[in-house]
């Protein structure tokens, strides 16, 4: 018999790849979300508004793993209505979750659920780990607080495992993502110093995101909170460096932070989402032993854009050479 996986939030960014990676595994899927738009397509389908019993409930009945990815976007500005409904859309569908797994004659083995390493301050002093990190301040910090607080405050069965993915920027080949929008920045040459470069990047190729779910649902000792990045968080500058070396795009313009101030609101969105520096260092999946494939931003970089079909036209040195720092960086 299948091992079944609940996955909520299934027609979102990372529930598509994380359907069929399951489906490929040979998990028996079951797919929850509003809607069927953007769905890929693998496992089985059952709708969901995000807070109201359904249907969905009897698919927990001894399931293997439940992953609650739901959560508005917040690539937005954040007024009122957009708060309500960034922190609305996370507390709800996890208490949701959390009452139907309370009401299972055989409750799933495994619930994991989405947080940010957003949860942590701005840090450009030292990496911020699961035992000794530092709360943030802000409203996307209060977000993260109250979603863990949300899902580790629902008394579920003791034989269901808990873990909060405290997830950085997710890397992968697909349009509109972060690294599809980062590339085409690179091109126009706008890959520059944004707001002084310092700020740290905390980030993960997808592949990885995939396998370290993989690896907690083979550990049974891993519960709590789980920092998902990779074990290197570089600067905004050496990141940006390394598109445009990999672009073969020489020219990167700085762009100070009242730039990313005017270009954010035309944006409608936060410059929170490129300057708070997130260094954010996975000490958990570390001491358990877990292996990185892409371990170093370079790596990523060069695998993404093989799958793209894009190879750079200068290398390395002479990318240096032709100027790609002394024109990325502010006077």
């Amino acid at each position: 018999m299948k091992p079944v996986a609940v996955i909520f939030g299934a027609n979102g960014f990372l529930g598509r790849y994380l359907c069929r990676h399951w489906v490929r595994k040979g998990y028996e899927v079951v797919a929850v979300a509003r809607n069927r738009e953007g769905w890929s397509g693998d496992g089985m389908f059952l709708p969901w508004d995000g807070k109201n019993a359904g249907p969905w409930e009897l698919a927990l009945e001894g399931a293997s793993v439940v992953v609650n990815l739901c959560g508005r976007s917040v690539d937005c500005r954040y007024h009122e209505e957009n708060r309500r409904s960034i922190l609305a859309s996370r507390i709800d569908s996890t208490k949701a979750i959390g009452r139907a797994i309370r009401q299972c004659q055989k409750p799933p083995a495994l619930w994991m659920n989405a947080s940010t390493a957003t949860w942590y301050r701005h840090a450009e002093d030292h990496a911020q780990n699961e035992w000794h990190g530092e709360p943030g301040e802000g409203f996307s910090v209060d977000v993260a607080r109250r979603w863990e607080e949300a899902f580790f405050g629902e008394k579920t069965p003791a034989a269901t495992r808990k873990v909060a993915l405290r997830t950085g920027m997710v890397m992968a080949n697909e349009p509109a993502s972060v690294f599809d929008i980062l590339c085409r920045l690179t091109r126009y040459g706008l890959g520059g110093d944004w707001a002084g470069g310092r700020q740290r990047i905390s980030w993960i190729h997808m592949e990885d995101w995939l396998s370290a779910l993989d690896f907690l649902i083979n550990d049974p000792f891993l519960d709590g909170v789980i920092n998902l990045t990779a074990p290197e968080a570089p600067m905004q500058s050496d990141w940006q460096l390394s598109m445009r070396e990999a672009l073969a795009m020489p020219l990167g313009l700085p762009a100070p932070r009242f730039l990313l101030e005017c270009g954010a609101w035309l944006l409608r969105t936060e410059t929170e989402l490129i300057c708070k520096s997130r260094w954010v260092e996975p000490l958990r999946l570390q001491q358990a032993g877990f292996r990185w494939r892409f371990r170093t931003v370079e790596n990523m970089i060069r695998d993404l854009l093989q799958r793209r079909g894009i190879e750079g036209f200068f290398t390395t040195k002479a990318c240096r050479a032709m100027g790609a720092r002394v024109w990325a960086t502010a006077p």
